[in-house]
């Protein structure tokens, strides 16, 4: 049953009942999915090169790993949601700085080539030299590709979205922290787990602080408080704070709760980029949450 808002709104209709706003044609599960892995595998990349440089040959094994299969896996639902490969290869002709998604394709790109070839020299012994070059340069374009795809949602007319997008960035850095954190945390001994644990638990903060900047921001924040994006970002914050809780209390000496936290961040993250998706979508069904904002931005301009 939806929640209903807090604040009585009238009803708001378009020409011939036609809805304001065309909604994005994305689809679920694909992007909600992309948001997640690019997150997880970018964050991955750099827990992997900290791991290296840090004498974690287990840990590096891990993150290599799952940079490479979040790569892999995320491209396989953009191509999914375009409908063809060849749409995605025709992105790569033109770099358009003007457009997220055509550098989000000179992102991702780069960087599934980097972490492909350090997760097979990790796992083969090949060409250890250029395995690890490999990983520095997956590293390097980890943080971007956490990150750009709130710059993409940001940059519709998609309220609830683009009324966030000096948060989005930190909303999706921090969980793409807290994912990659998680998953090196149910995976690798509790002796070489340091990194991720604190990779999680920064990751964590972040987000649960940007997402709450998100939730005061008025009516365009509604969509993220009620309905299906209100269950799963209540879901997602309620998890991170007991991944969190678990992390500092006993994540440094069980195995068994390491990997309970570990899911637990998780689950979180995937539950974030779901809730904000769902959000936006809901944000441009209803006409109110474009006409409310604009028609206030308006009387303060008038009134200013």
């Amino acid at each position: 049953m939806r929640e209903q808002s807090m604040v009585p709104e009238p009803e708001f209709e378009s020409y011939y009942g036609r809805p304001i706003l065309k909604q994005p044609t994305w689809k679920t599960p694909d992007v909600p999915l992309y948001l997640f892995l690019g997150g997880l595998a970018g964050c991955s990349a750099l827990l992997a090169e900290g791991a290296a440089a840090t004498g974690r040959p287990e840990l590096e094994r891990v993150a290599r790993i799952a940079a490479a299969s979040g790569a892999a896996a995320g491209t396989v639902a953009l191509v999914h949601d375009l409908g063809r490969p060849e749409r995605f290869l025709m992105m790569l002709r033109v770099l358009k700085p003007t457009s997220p998604l055509s550098v989000g394709s000179f992102i991702l790109a780069p960087f599934s080539a980097f972490s492909g070839a350090a997760a097979a020299s990790q796992l083969t012994g090949w060409f250890p030299r250029l395995g690890r070059l490999a990983g520095a340069g997956a590293a390097v374009f980890g943080p971007p590709l956490a990150t750009y795809t709130a710059a993409l949602v940001a940059n519709t007319a998609v309220p609830a979205w683009h009324e966030a997008h000096r948060e989005l960035p930190f909303v999706f850095g921090g969980s793409g922290a807290q994912a990659a954190g998680g998953l090196a945390m149910m995976l690798v001994p509790v002796d070489q787990a340091a990194p991720a644990r604190r990779m999680a638990l920064a990751g964590a903060a972040v987000e649960i602080l940007a997402a709450e900047r998100i939730l005061q921001k008025g009516l365009v924040a509604e969509p993220y408080r009620i309905g299906l994006p209100g269950r799963l970002m209540t879901t997602a914050r309620n998890a991170t704070a007991v991944g969190s809780a678990i992390t500092l209390l006993a994540g440094k000496r069980s195995r068994l709760l390491a990997v309970l936290a570990g899911a637990t961040y998780v689950g979180a993250s995937l539950a974030t980029r779901f809730g904000i998706f769902e959000a936006g979508m809901e944000s441009a069904r209803d006409p109110k949450y474009t006409v409310v904002p604009q028609r206030d931005r308006k009387q303060d301009k008038l009134s200013g």
